[in-house]
């Protein structure tokens, strides 16, 4: 079974998705991101914070019932833990193993370097999701790794002269974070290392227009020195 939380929530066997109703779904999505089996008050307590105890402990219940609905064996339970069940396999442990990878500079990367990864790098967590905080905890701790992640693959693309790729995984990075200098400085980066001085400068310029428009600021004497032909604004 697999359980895809990138980009969406989707439950697989096989190829077949698998109906859960929602108060499932985010019963399964909150195991899927534990590092370890949970008490039931902990899971309980999180998932409903503004119940009182014993009705985040009835919804859990509920949840845990409809999710045993879909007659597979997806929540390991017991008397005091809950866990997801461990045949499950899910997209985000991949991803992000793949991003301390390109993290560690000891670490070599070639055989993760591939558009699976940048793809799994660009994708959101439960993008639709925002209803509670534990997920917005999640969220925003996986989109700080992957920006840093595309950061680091864009490196290791430009410095084994795989300019198109290297300019592709640092565009996702800018993409998913426009004011992000150091996204800008990569991408920069793989278009001078490329050849491309006109499209290294107009990413410059890019980057100045929005940082000026959101921030009222103006890119780092850093940033710019990465084009020294360019007069300073």
């Amino acid at each position: 079974m697999t359980l895809r939380l990138l980009k969406g929530f989707t439950l697989l066997v096989g190829d077949d998705p698998v109906a859960l109703s929602y108060s499932a779904q985010r019963l399964l999505a909150f195991l899927a991101l534990q590092d370890r089996p949970r008490p039931r008050t902990y899971v309980a307590r999180t998932l409903w914070p503004e119940a009182t105890t014993p009705r985040a402990n009835a919804n859990l219940r509920s949840s845990l019932w409809r999710a045993s609905r879909t007659g597979y064996r997806v929540i390991e339970a017991s008397v005091q833990e809950m866990a997801l069940a461990g045949n499950i396999t899910v997209d985000i442990h991949d991803a992000v193993a793949r991003a301390h990878c390109l993290l560690d500079k000891t670490c070599g990367c070639d055989e993760i370097l591939t558009r699976q990864t940048r793809d799994d790098l660009s994708a959101d967590l439960l993008p639709e999701w925002s209803d509670n905080e534990w997920v917005l905890i999640e969220q925003e701790q996986y989109h700080q790794l992957r920006l840093y992640a595309l950061e680091a693959m864009a490196k290791r693309l430009t410095t084994a002269g795989r300019h198109g790729e290297a300019v592709a995984a640092a565009l996702s990075a800018v993409r998913a974070e426009p004011l992000r200098e150091s996204a800008h400085r990569v991408l920069i980066d793989a278009h001078l290392a490329a050849g491309n001085r006109a499209a290294a400068q107009h990413q410059y310029e890019q980057c100045r227009c929005t940082l000026l428009e959101e921030l009222g600021l103006e890119p780092s004497d850093t940033l710019r020195d990465l084009l020294p032909h360019m007069s300073a604004h």
